[in-house]
């Protein structure tokens, strides 16, 4: 039975790495496509009356290399793909075009909307308020990701896809010893997925 108001599972979804194959700055609109268990993940989460939230670190734009309409047009590719594969969709879809390093001088800056600040999600908590973070779930390839997970109050999940094996192996940011640990490793955003509707099903049994 699908979850209802007042209290609401979100999932916060990162983008490139994730539910698209990570394929560098994406240029051209046409070379978005999707990790082969993305479209039906997402239609599960959608059956499931769980919240599928896009929030997506873009910093493309503050590099110079495309505008926000560049970005916002690879957004809308992916939700066509998951609608065209499995009639999923996502409930909205978040992106940060900042980076403190940038050469755009109107991008270039530390921002509370880039991960891992919780800025997308407080975004997302105003649209929908009756999302319970504390019930909630980020799922990316970076160890950016799990930071803005453990940062918001939600669970990490850590996908293999991407950056993610990168990651474990310590050749790409680093996951903090501390805190900010995965709450699950998967192998991609189907396995990332089915953790999530078995954990959510257990909290409301």
């Amino acid at each position: 039975m699908p979850l209802t108001p007042p209290s609401r599972v979100a999932v916060f979804l990162d983008r490139d790495g994730t539910l698209n194959i990570e394929r560098g700055y994406l240029r051209q609109v046409s070379d978005v496509a999707l990790i082969p268990e993305a479209a039906a993940a997402i239609r599960r989460l959608n059956d499931a009356g769980v919240l599928a939230i896009l929030t997506t670190n873009q910093s493309g734009v503050a590099r110079g290399f495309y505008d926000e309409a560049h970005v916002k047009a690879l957004n809308e590719r992916v939700n066509k793909l998951l609608a065209d594969q499995a009639g999923a969709r996502l409930d909205a879809m978040y992106y940060s075009p900042y980076l403190p390093t940038g050469k755009v001088p109107e991008y270039t800056r530390e921002s509370e909307c880039r991960k891992p600040a919780t800025g997308m999600i407080l975004e997302a908590c105003k649209a929908f308020p009756e999302i319970d973070l504390t019930q909630s779930f980020v799922v990316g390839d970076k160890a950016s990701d799990i930071e803005f997970a453990h940062n918001a109050g939600c669970k990490g999940i850590l996908v293999k896809t991407g950056y993610g094996e990168r990651v474990l192996e310590g050749k790409y940011q680093f996951l903090s010893q501390q805190a900010a640990q995965p709450w699950r490793i998967c192998a991609h955003i189907g396995e990332a997925v089915d953790a999530i509707l078995t954990e959510v099903f257990s909290m409301n049994t």
